[in-house]
């Protein structure tokens, strides 16, 4: 799953704060996310650099 992070559309890459996950987990689920070995992330979206441009069009 490490490997798929970086192609999500809310993986961000920082040279200051480094790499991470903007997404937002209450309690429970970051719990949940932690404690569980998670296979899928439920979360993941590919990030489609073109979607807006296909969207002008």
């Amino acid at each position: 799953m490490a490997d798929s992070c970086e192609f999500c559309t809310h993986y961000i890459m920082d040279d200051e704060l480094g790499n991470y996950c903007d997404v937002d987990l209450d309690e429970d689920e970051m719990e949940k996310f932690l404690n569980e070995s998670v296979t899928q992330c439920h979360y993941f979206r590919a990030d489609d650099e073109y979607g807006v441009v296909r969207k002008q069009n």
